[in-house]
This record gives C-alpha cells, sequence and structure tokens, in this order.
C-alpha cells in the first residue's frame, strides 16, 4: 500500500486531490480496480478514467480535471505510469551465474567476463560472446559464432554456425537465425538444394520476437540493419538486406533476395515476393501482399498492395457490390420496359 504523496514524489509528479489516498495497485483503466492508479494521457482518457472504478489516476499536464478525483499531474503519464507499475511489480532481477556448470561450453569459446552462460545452453566451438551478455537455457549457438556485448537470448533459440549478433541484441525465445534457405534446383529427378555457404549478421539494437526465423545467405549474408525490432513469428528468407529501424508486425513473412530501406513498417501478415526493393519509409498495411518494389515514403496496403488511398477506396465500394447488384438489376428492368413502350403500337402487337 502506498500514498499517493509518496507515489508522486517518486515520478517528480503534484498531486491534485488527497495526498493521504492510500493506491494498493496499478492498472490501465479497463483493468483497473478501486485502490488502482491508472493513467490518462488525453482528455478522451481522462474521462474514461471518471466512468471507471479506479481510484486516482496520473494524468498528461493540460488535462482539465475533476476537482471530487484524486490525481497526479506530470509531464508525460505515460512514461511516469511505467514507473509507477514497476514498483507495484517490480522486474525480476537475476543474480550472475558466470558460467553455469550444467552448462556445455567448448574450451575453444571464448566468453567475456560478465557474461552469463546458464545451464542447459550448448556453445560450440570458436564462439566469441560479448560482455554482459545473457544466455539463458537451452539456447545453442554453433559454430564460430559471434556475439557482441550486453545481448540477451532467451530460452530455446538456435544460432546456427558463423551467425553474427551486434551489440544490445535482443533474441526472445524460439528464435532460430542461420537456417537454410528455401532455395532448390528443380529437375525431373526432383529438387537439390541451392548451396548454402553465407551466413546471418544482425546489427546493433535489435530486437526479435519468439519463434522469428532468418534464413543464411546463398553465398553472402543476410543482413539486419541496426535497431530493426520484429514482432513473434517473423520470417526473413536467404539473402535479405533489412535496413535500420524497420518494424515488422506478427507473421510478416519476406521472401528471398528483398532489400528494404531504413524507417520501413509491415503490418502483421503481410507478404512479400522474392526480390524486392521497399524504399526507406515505406508503410505496408496489414495481410498486404506484395509483388513489386516500392519507391520510398509511400503507404500501401492491400492484395494486391496499392496506394493506401485506392486501397481503401476499393475495399468501399467491394462492400457496396450486393447493393450496386441490386440496383443495376432494377435499372436494367426499367430500361427493358421503356424500350417496350417506345416501339410503334403495331411492333408491340405483333410482339
Amino acid at each position: 500500500m502506498r500514498q499517493l504523496q509518496e507515489l508522486a514524489e517518486s515520478i517528480n509528479g503534484t498531486v491534485a486531490g488527497s495526498e493521504q489516498a492510500e493506491i494498493s495497485g496499478a492498472a490501465t483503466i479497463a483493468r483497473s480496480r478501486s485502490g488502482d492508479i491508472t493513467f490518462a494521457q488525453s482528455q478522451k482518457h481522462y474521462d474514461e478514467f471518471l466512468r471507471s472504478e479506479a481510484s486516482a489516476v496520473v494524468v498528461s499536464r493540460g488535462v482539465l480535471l475533476d476537482s471530487t478525483r484524486d490525481a497526479i499531474i506530470v509531464d508525460n503519464a505515460l512514461d511516469a505510469f511505467t514507473q509507477i507499475v514497476s514498483q507495484f511489480r517490480p522486474p525480476v532481477k537475476r543474480s550472475p551465474v558466470g558460467i553455469s556448470p550444467r552448462a556445455i561450453v567448448s574450451d575453444s569459446a571464448d566468453i567475456a567476463d560478465g557474461a552469463c552462460i546458464h545451464a542447459g545452453a550448448v556453445i560450440m566451438e570458436g564462439v566469441t560472446i560479448g560482455s554482459g551478455t545473457t544466455v539463458f537455457p537451452n539456447v545453442t549457438v554453433m559454430e564460430g559464432c559471434v556475439i557482441g556485448a550486453n545481448c540477451t537470448l532467451f530460452p530455446n533459440c538456435t544460432l546456427y554456425e558463423q551467425t553474427i549478433l551486434g551489440d544490445r541484441v535482443v533474441l526472445h525465445a524460439g528464435v532460430v537465425l542461420g537456417t537454410w534457405g528455401f532455395g532448390y534446383h528443380s529437375s525431373a529427378n526432383g529438387h537439390r538444394i541451392s548451396a548454402q555457404l553465407g551466413n546471418v549478421v544482425v546489427g546493433n539494437d535489435v530486437e526479435l520476437g519468439a519463434n522469428t526465423t532468418i534464413d543464411r545467405g546463398t553465398f553472402d549474408s543476410t543482413t539486419i540493419g541496426d535497431g530493426t525490432k520484429m514482432d513473434d513469428q517473423v520470417m526473413v528468407g536467404h539473402n535479405c538486406e533489412i535496413g535500420k529501424h524497420n518494424l515488422f508486425c506478427s507473421q510478416v513473412g519476406i521472401a528471398g533476395s528483398c532489400t528494404t530501406g531504413d524507417f520501413v513498417v509491415m503490418g502483421g501478415q503481410v507478404g512479400l515476393g522474392d526480390h524486392l526493393d521497399i524504399g526507406s519509409n515505406v508503410s505496408i498495411g496489414a495481410k498486404s501482399g506484395l509483388m513489386h518494389n516500392v519507391e520510398p515514403n509511400q503507404r500501401i496496403q492491400g492484395i494486391p498492395a496499392r496506394p493506401a488511398r485506392q486501397a481503401m477506396q476499393i475495399m468501399a465500394i467491394t462492400g457496396k457490390l450486393p447493393e450496386m447488384r441490386k440496383e443495376m438489376k432494377r435499372l436494367q428492368k426499367e430500361i427493358e420496359s421503356l424500350e417496350s413502350n417506345a416501339r410503334p403500337e403495331s411492333i408491340r402487337d405483333a410482339a
């Protein structure tokens, strides 16, 4: 239990209301209950708070307040509320384990001081791991991989041989890097796998969601640029070159040999055909299917993907097709009636 004034002091906020109000927890507006503190960044959100059971609110400066409800006024409600939630539900603090005796680490591996290798991890020959990096249980790092400083590899990640990670990379559970590319030489005798002689290179400050997979290059590297973030279950094919600070939502699938510029955003379940070039600052809407290159600074969506405005117009018209079909039939009957009435009387009688 915390008093409102105590919470306000911890986030450099100002109390509006009762400083002694007791707060037992923190929750978003929709899930808040009596005793909780929540947050509101805008007048609209604050009005939602007024209809909620929450006992108090962290509110951004400039929002008009109801004098009967307790609040903490701050510059940025979201940032302040994040700090408060951390006080009620502090992140887990893990003690450094060094290299666990239950990890399997090759004698030829170079593990920097300050790295943590948990039980069940397998570090194979010639691997280099930087200081401050944590490798959780059941991670497999194959021969010749290089992992930078302050990286986090959550359980069950697999790095195929020669994979390279920069600094501060986060791989969530089940990420697989360096798998063979899906490329085959087909003939009457079947399908023969193409060369798999490249690797995967991941830049600094990259985060890859759970069960994301990235294929190795055929001869060169599949590359992921600095600062790029991928959601869960993203798939990047062989030979791709992904730019800096891209954002890929869940289940994006990118076929081989595609390139993206910087600050590209792809919504959930976007699919790219092979050998496409996507310019910088392109936004691709969810479920879009793309089979052509895209110039920089475009917003596209749809199947097939097209400029977003055009796609929205097509979607709106498609929804009206049943009504338009009905109206067309009515007009057709009306035209037939007019044509019949316009014929000379003798012709009508003969008909």
